[in-house]
Parts: structure tokens; C-alpha cells; sequence
């Protein structure tokens, strides 16, 4: 887990590595990752890192996996420099429904002409820009999830609302027997197939950073 704070009150990535396999197909789901960080791009100069630069100071480049990112040559307008992540949709009305109406995302913007929507749950937090494709969105087999830490006492409310508007539910309402903590979680898809993770708090248990974390992972 990536990120640049505690998970508690920060954005993070997860990384995973499958042994056996060296590659993965990616699809047209995943649109990107946007970053405000001066110092993201001066690594990337430094390092000699590709970027594309896409003008008003933001450059385009790729994790190693071809996954995207968006760099802000900026100070972060929040105290996370993740600004957002950005996920294709085939009907942007439908998504705007199921993530709005449904799931209580409010909707920060909203741009007819562009096709995209920006929501969130707080102000300060990483957004998610949803962005029309033509066609279908494809998921191929590089694609993972986005994950939502939320009380345990509303997880059941999300199944049962979930289960009368007929929406797609992955995994059913279980609990985790996870070192550290049990924790609960649902796992629910979009009208596009979107994973989308409810956790309980219980995750925080789970995501307080390791002082010898980076010592560790050097050795």
C-alpha cells in the first residue's frame, strides 16, 4: 500500500504482484491517476522518466504496468496530493445515478459538452472523475477496485439498498479473519462493471503505518 499519508486520511494505491504471470492486458476502464506534486515532476526530469506534457503545467506519464498518471507540476491544493482517479463510463447519466443517488457521492462538477462528472465524499478528499467513452467500457485483465473505508453499522443498509434497486452485488456482506483485525466488507459493480469495496473502520487497524516499513522493504 502506496500513498502519501496514513491510509486513514489519505489516498492509497495497492500494489500487487501474481507470481507466474508477466503481463496483463489492460482494457479502457482505468483513465488515469492525478497527482499535484512539484516533486513528482522533478523526479521524473531527474530520472529521465517519460513525460508527455498536455499543457496548463500537467504531464502525462505511465507506471511501468502502462497504467496512467497525470502529474500537476503544482503544490497540492489539499493536504493529499491524489486530486483524483478517473474512470471511463459507457452512459454517464446511468453512472452519475448509481454513484450519486445510490452510493451519496456528491456531485462537485459537471460538464455536458466534455461528458465528465467529478464527485466525491468530502472536499478534501480524492475525488472520482467519471469520463463518457464511446462504446463499451473493457476491463481486459488488468483491472482492480476502488475501495471506500465506511462504518460497520452501514454496511448492511448498502447490501439491502443495493438488493432492492437490483444492482449487481460481487460479494456479499462477509467478515475477514485478517492478522491484525476482522474486518467486514461488500463488494458491489457499477452499471459498467466498476469494483467498488465498502470496508469497515476495522481497516484502520490494518493500515497504521510501519515505522520499519521502508527499512523492511529495502531488505
Amino acid at each position: 500500500m502506496v500513498g502519501y499519508g496514513p491510509e486513514g486520511d489519505h489516498f492509497v494505491t495497492e500494489l500487487t504482484y501474481n507470481y507466474g504471470i508477466g503481463s496483463y492486458q489492460l482494457g479502457n476502464d482505468f483513465l488515469g491517476i492525478t497527482v499535484a506534486s512539484r516533486q513528482a515532476v522533478s523526479n521524473a526530469r531527474k530520472l529521465k522518466w517519460p513525460l508527455s506534457e498536455m499543457g496548463d503545467g500537467v504531464f502525462e506519464t505511465k507506471a511501468p504496468g502502462g497504467y496512467k498518471f497525470y502529474l500537476q507540476d503544482c503544490s497540492p491544493p489539499q493536504s493529499d496530493p491524489v486530486l483524483k482517479v478517473t474512470l471511463a463510463v459507457s452512459d454517464l447519466q446511468k453512472s452519475l445515478n448509481y454513484w450519486s443517488n445510490l452510493l451519496g457521492m456528491k456531485i462537485y462538477e459537471k460538464d455536458e459538452k466534455e461528458q465528465r462528472a467529478l464527485l466525491g465524499y468530502a472536499d478534501n478528499q480524492c475525488k472520482l472523475e467519471l469520463q463518457a467513452i464511446p462504446g463499451k467500457v473493457d476491463h481486459a485483465t488488468g483491472f482492480g477496485r476502488i475501495a471506500f473505508s465506511c462504518p460497520q453499522k452501514e454496511l448492511s443498509d448498502i447490501e439491502d439498498l443495493m438488493k432492492r434497486e437490483n444492482q449487481k452485488i460481487l460479494t456479499p456482506l462477509v467478515s475477514l479473519d485478517t492478522p491484525g483485525a476482522t474486518v467486514q466488507v461488500i463488494i458491489l459493480a457499477d452499471p459498467d462493471g466498476h469494483e467498488i469495496c465498502f470496508g469497515d473502520e476495522a481497516f484502520r487497524e490494518l493500515s497504521k503505518v510501519d515505522p520499519e516499513g521502508n527499512k523492511l522493504l529495502d531488505d
